[in-house]
């Protein structure tokens, strides 16, 4: 390709099995350290350490230096929607990895993307949140629709103070296990901040998967009148 962004740059960084593991490690949305990382990639320290500095150069991780230790994050939201996708497209054009688990099941019920509810969840929030008018539009831009802040209001959240933020406010994510939509943007981490705030559903300890308590659940089904998932 002699114009045009160089994707085979990108696609190399991301291609290589322990880089992989790493990003896939950083969806959860935290910052963790390279030892924590080491973990996840199944490589030495020394090797994490290397991969880390390709990852950081080419923009898809950022390190930030506190105390006697240096965390590692996603670049940014496109990063984690470029992931979600390869994830999709994994999913559906090369099939599942050999390895799979107990957590299976609980990461397609419902999982952190980056920041934001995914899984059977967060596509049951999205199709709600557009049946209700709060979201208008369709799975390539969506926006908050006049008649949203108000709904959104009662659930607890203050939308004039979201759209301050530089960060677009809806975002369409596709759903690598579902192959349908769920919301990002500041909006769709909100709503998954005040989610947590209220009792109703907690991020498994190092992992995506999300677990909702059944008061949770009901609450949830209520306020957004979803159908439960399954």
């Amino acid at each position: 390709m002699k114009e045009g962004p160089n994707i085979a740059a990108v696609a190399a960084l991301i291609g290589e099995p322990a880089r992989a593991n790493i990003l896939s490690a950083l969806m959860q949305g935290r910052a963790l350290t390279a030892t924590e990382l080491s973990i996840e990639a199944g490589v030495t320290a020394s090797t994490t350490s290397v991969h880390l500095g390709k990852l950081e150069a080419g923009g898809l991780v950022r390190g930030t230096k506190q105390g006697r230790h240096r965390y590692y994050a996603l670049s940014g939201e496109e990063t984690a929607r470029a992931l979600e996708a390869l994830m999709g497209l994994a999913q559906a054009t090369t099939g599942r990895r050999v390895r799979t688990g107990p957590k299976d099941p609980a990461l397609r019920r419902a999982r952190v993307c980056y920041d934001h509810l995914a899984g059977e969840m967060g596509v049951a929030l999205y199709d709600c949140l557009l049946a209700r008018g709060i979201i208008m539009g369709d799975d390539d831009q969506i926006c908050l629709t006049p008649g949203g802040p108000g709904l959104l209001r009662d659930f607890g959240l203050d939308v004039p103070d979201l759209l301050k933020s530089r960060r677009r406010l809806c975002r369409p994510c596709l759903d690598w296990s579902m192959r349908r939509t769920h919301l990002a943007g500041s909006l769709g981490a909100a709503i998954w901040d005040q989610i947590q705030a209220k009792g109703w559903a907690k991020r498994e300890p190092d992992s995506r998967a999300v677990t909702f308590t059944k008061v949770g659940e009901r609450a949830f089904t209520q306020f957004f009148r979803t159908s439960p998932p399954g």
